[in-house]
């Protein structure tokens, strides 16, 4: 991974890589200039890559990666510095995405992408970091790192595509697959009954949570632009359909629905949406922005120190007094 010094956000300042200054630039904001060339038609950056796209065609992941490109090439557009973007996976179809994106990446072990990300946040708060994990890397394998990310309100945004089956290992069950699937590992139907991870976010403190699906580009876009843009951890449960071990476009486009009229600052009426489907029943599917919560974002009292710590001298210090 390349990740280069970059301006801060919020009102503070960061030495770029050369050493010199640069104004802040806040988290997902559109500066004068960046939006009078996104206005006059500037063409938006490429950020295809030489990478040869393996996932199957008319898997719900080319939805997810139109939609963060277009996300992404808006920031650009915006002022937002290539280089200050970074994605971070672990494994999984799902993490392929990172090889598909023209901007820095950082692969990660299974189900260790959030505190990398975390990680990479607070070593240089002015990134955008956002995470791209599977319904097993973030609802199994992570799902205590996703807990406490959503606790602390550290500032990342986490996709999650969420398609109910661990498809890169041909079909195994998962932490959201329905009873009754049956798999390579559960053959005879799984037993297993998946929880709602929205409202363990919920209940855990996220400051933004949504729900989008893969068969609505625009949508996404917006859930996606939105997220980012939250001061603190917001998270997009993405309802991405696997074609071939689960494909659910059928039964998806007959239940879902876009929420109108929500306040997203309502936390009662948020709870009540998000458990209106327990990702088992048949009942309906609700998309869009469910919660938005006003906290202190994690780290951010970090900066009262000011580099007057010598960490160096601290760490020896701590080494010598264990020798």
């Amino acid at each position: 991974m390349s990740v280069e010094s970059s301006g801060a956000k919020k009102g503070t300042e960061a030495t770029g890589g050369a050493g010199a200054e640069r104004p802040a630039a806040a988290k997902g904001s559109v500066s004068a200039q960046g939006a009078a060339a996104a206005k006059a038609g500037a063409p938006a950056v490429k950020l295809g890559t030489y990478a040869k796209n393996t996932w199957c065609p008319g898997c719900g992941n080319f939805a997810v990666l139109n939609a963060i490109k277009a996300v992404f090439q808006d920031l650009i557009a915006g002022g937002t510095r290539r280089e200050d973007i970074v994605v971070v996976a672990d494994i999984g179809c799902s993490s392929k995405i990172m090889d598909y994106i023209g901007v820095n990446s950082f692969d990660s072990l299974h189900g260790r992408a959030i505190p990398t990300a975390v990680g990479v946040k607070l070593a240089n708060p002015g990134l955008t970091v956002v995470v791209h994990v599977g319904d097993g890397g973030a609802y199994a394998e992570g799902l205590e790192h996703l807990i406490f990310a959503a606790q602390r309100n550290a500032d990342i945004t986490v996709i999650v595509h969420d398609n109910g089956v661990y498809g890169l290992t041909i079909g195994q069950a998962g932490p959201m697959t329905p009873p009754g699937y049956k798999g390579r590992s559960t053959p005879y139907g799984s037993e297993s009954t998946p929880f709602n991870p929205l409202e363990l976010l919920h209940v855990a403190g996220a400051t933004w949570l949504g729900r989008g699906y893969t068969h609505g580009i625009p949508l996404l876009k917006k859930l996606y632009r939105e997220a980012i843009a939250h001061p603190g951890f917001g998270l997009v449960d993405t309802l991405q359909v696997c074609v071939t071990f689960r494909n659910m476009y059928e039964e998806y486009n007959e239940r879902v629905y876009e929420l109108e009229g929500h306040d997203p600052r309502d936390e009662t009426a948020a709870l009540a949406k998000i458990r209106e489907w327990d990702y088992a029943s048949d009942g309906p599917v609700a998309l869009g922005h469910f919660l938005t919560r006003e906290r202190p974002v994690f780290a951010e009292g970090f900066a009262r120190y000011g580099g007057a710590v010598d960490v160096e001298a601290a760490v020896a210090e701590v080494f010598a007094e264990l020798a």
